[in-house]
């Protein structure tokens, strides 16, 4: 699968703009501000219907105009795809392929698979853990709709018991039968996400690994690790032991809602303990495994897009990327980078076609 052609009217500070890409390697150069990461998010909304930096869609029209529109023609199994995502104030957003619009955008989710490394990544080891969750959520359901909508479900569900659990307190009363109701469907979809994620887990830590060693040279030991309440105990028991809890703090305190990932450098916090070229490794490593993961659960190869990660890395890190992507397990790159001559740099020991493009 490669990204052919790629148009934008009104996207974030672009007016108006249009480029044609080679199969593999497309970068895209200039200083900070012009559009070069904005260039990146197009072709993010395009595989996700939503903006990797900006979850407000309204806030992605360019200033003063009141919609935009980002279109893309694929080459996607010998057959050409065209996916169109546009937005106009006051109306819904529209999501069409080959001229037909989706109903849910949820069932375009993996057809054209995409991983992004951008800066912006820091927020995984910054953050909560429910930007960490997000992250595994992102990874499993480009390759697995039952997971996808049973995730979609669960969250409902807990909003659902969430507004019961504020009316009995504002009504001050009890249906414990009503409850049941939540429960049981917040068992039958968690307990689906718990499995697929703990075995997701199982399967990406390994790799993760790798890549990192590869990065590393093998001069630093990490760990990822899959954090859970029900490692420990049943959903029925934790919601049954936290019911109380519940009904004072009037939401639902427990469930996989509350999972979360453990991010250490040989037996401490990265966060706190990992410098910034170990924390960048890190995510790099991180986002690899995730195209790799991808790569085997899948018949097509994802797009993969590198946001500005040249820096803050010394050469020794960024020769070990180049020659990871320098493998034929990858197959169309878009870079962004301030520094021209360095990208060309090291593009030229790919050995693969490219294109460079000046804004």
């Amino acid at each position: 699968m490669y990204l052919q052609k790629l148009s934008l009217v009104n996207f974030k500070n672009i007016i108006s703009q249009t480029f044609d890409f080679q199969e593999k390697i497309n970068c895209f150069v200039g200083d900070n501000g012009v559009g070069k990461t904005n260039v990146l998010d197009a072709i993010y909304y395009l595989s996700f219907a939503k903006s990797y930096f900006n979850p407000v869609a309204l806030q992605n029209i360019r200033h003063g105009e009141d919609f935009f529109m980002v279109e893309g023609s694929y080459l996607l199994n010998q057959r050409e795809e065209k996916i169109v995502c546009s937005l106009k104030k006051g109306q819904k957003k529209v999501l069409k392929r080959n001229g037909k619009a989706y109903e849910r955008f949820s069932e375009h989710i993996g057809q054209l698979p995409l991983v992004i490394i951008s800066p912006a990544d820091r927020d995984l080891i910054v953050d909560g853990s429910d930007t960490r969750r997000k992250f595994i959520d992102g990874v499993i359901s480009q390759q697995d709709k039952e997971y996808l909508q049973s995730l979609i479900k669960y969250n409902k569900v807990v909003s659902q018991r969430n507004a019961l659990l504020k009316y009995f307190a504002a009504n001050r009363t009890f249906d414990a039968l009503n409850l049941k109701i939540y429960d049981d469907k917040l068992l039958q979809y968690g307990t689906i996400i718990y499995k697929k994620r703990k075995d997701f887990l199982e399967r990406f830590v390994p790799i993760f690994n790798e890549k990192y060693q590869i990065i590393s040279k093998d001069k630093e030991q990490v760990n990822l690790e899959y954090k859970s309440q029900l490692h420990t105990m049943s959903f029925e028991e934790l919601l049954a032991k936290n019911l109380e809890k519940d009904k004072i703090l009037q939401y639902t305190s427990v469930g996989i809602h509350k999972d979360d990932l453990s991010f250490d450098i040989g037996d401490f916090p990265i966060k706190k303990f990992g410098s910034q070229g170990q924390q960048k490794s890190y995510l790099i490593a991180l986002k690899l495994a995730q195209f790799q993961f991808i790569k085997e659960q899948s018949d097509v190869l994802p797009i993969l897009l590198l946001d500005d990660v040249f820096d803050k890395l010394d050469e020794h890190r960024v020769s070990q990327i180049i020659e990871l992507v320098n493998k034929d397990e990858f197959g169309q790159i878009f870079i962004t980078d301030t520094h021209a001559e360095r990208t060309e740099n090291v593009i030229k020991q790919s050995n693969k076609p490219y294109q460079i493009f000046k804004l």
